[in-house]
């Protein structure tokens, strides 16, 4: 069996499992966040009056904190009253950041689980090793209820990938390569695993960013083999309770794919889809209104450094407005610590409290009718960060700082 089909075998009680093979899997941590948790909650009181484990829920304020409307407030009002009365004790609701990097930041996440959201970008779990998906209110209340879930047991696409990045060139211009290749809807209920020598070093903050889009081409999870890095990464929050699994060599994938990224470039993911991808040399030159880096795709301080270092010494341009949002309230203590967030406000950008910001077109940085947006986000959908009429094109976060200083989509290279 592969890592996914381990995983989904022990949840379930089973010695082994087959893809199309329909599961009832135990759940070890389930998520919602202030978006999600009221229509989980109306479900929930339909069904049941108690959590199966107040201790494997965790819900997480990230979608509007601060509240920016009535409905967002009394969303959280609902939220707090449910999490109160049913003894949840991890709930983050005082802008500790977006949930996809408080649950690894706090240790929740770990190897050879099955974790459950109420976000589609939950598959970001599976940069630990982790059996990680997302799923509706109505299905997030049933989980809630019982501990379980029902589940298919996904075919699986095996990702190789070799080679050394170049300056410049990140896990995310990768991860645009690999959807642009499947198809936006070309790996629909499959598990992404990725493999190779690059995927092998690559620190956590460049899994997560990949596990994160693996949603992005309709996968059901993304997952890679927990390597050094993860292992340290647990270490260093004393977390040592975990299993370990690994794919078989003579594992059995519904496809395979090959990718090298020596002579990649960045990637720029056009309107209006995350698979209209072309490399940054094709693209060069489009005005843009708004710059954006966060998100739960790369919004973290290794993104930041790598920003800060761009801007350094740079404006942003007068046309523009440059919005960053650290992913998690740490991530913007370190930021500050390390100079990043003087470096941002010399250079002339707007910095905004940990949270999702205009990642959903809700909260701060909603883009007008006609305006361009380039953003470190995961989705660049019609509509997604604000107007119909708007673009959005996603790439890393040194492209979205140089064409934030250039006033047009542009290289680091370049400035």
């Amino acid at each position: 069996m592969n890592i996914t089909e381990k995983i989904l075998a022990l949840a379930s009680g089973n010695k082994e499992v087959h893809p199309d093979e329909i599961i009832e899997a135990q759940v070890d941590l389930a998520m919602s966040h202030d978006g999600t948790t009221p229509p989980t909650v109306k479900t929930f009181e339909k069904i049941a009056e108690r959590v199966w484990d107040p201790e494997k829920i965790v819900i997480v304020f990230d979608h509007n904190i601060p509240a920016n409307n009535i409905g967002s407030a009394e969303f959280q009002k609902i939220t707090r009253k449910f999490a109160r009365n049913q003894g949840i004790k991890k709930i983050y609701a005082h802008g500790e950041g977006i949930c996809h990097q408080v649950l690894p930041e706090k240790g929740l996440i770990k190897p050879g689980t099955v974790v459950l959201g109420a976000d589609s970008h939950t598959c970001t779990y599976g940069a630990f090793g982790a059996f990680a998906t997302g799923m509706g209110a109505t299905d997030m209340a049933m989980v809630y209820a019982t501990g379980k879930t029902w589940l298919m047991v996904p075919g699986s696409f095996k990702v190789d990938v070799k080679g050394e990045f170049k300056e410049y060139v990140t896990p995310k211009d990768l991860i645009l390569k690999i959807i642009s290749e499947i198809g936006s809807y070309g790996a629909t209920y499959q598990a992404l695993e990725f493999t190779g020598k690059t995927v092998e070093k690559m620190d956590v903050p460049g899994r997560l960013t990949m596990c994160n889009m693996a949603v992005e081409c309709g996968a059901k999870n993304g997952i890679m083999e927990p390597n050094q890095a993860v292992l340290d990464y647990l270490k260093a929050r004393n977390i040592n309770d975990f299993q370990v699994f690994r794919s078989d060599k003579d594992s059995n994938y519904e496809r395979e794919y090959s990718f090298d990224v020596d002579e990649m470039e960045p990637q720029i993911a056009c309107p209006h889809n995350v698979d209209n991808v072309y490399g940054l040399s094709r693209v060069e030159g489009g005005d843009i209104d708004q710059a954006f880096i966060g998100s739960c795709t790369n919004g973290r301080l290794e993104d930041l450094r790598l920003a800060a270092n761009v801007l350094k010494g740079f404006k942003v341009h007068e046309d523009v407005r440059l919005i960053i949002v650290p992913a998690s309230k740490r991530i913007y203590q370190d930021a500050l610590k390390e100079g990043i967030i003087e470096t941002f406000l010399e250079a002339g950008a707007i910095i905004c409290n940990p949270g999702c910001g205009p990642c959903l077109g809700a909260h701060m940085g909603v883009l007008g009718q006609g305006e361009v947006c380039i953003s470190t986000t995961n989705r660049n959908f019609v509509g997604r960060m604000g107007d119909p009429d708007s673009e959005i094109y996603l790439a890393n976060p040194a492209v979205v700082a140089s064409s934030a200083v250039a006033g047009e989509i542009k290289g680091p290279g370049e400035l």
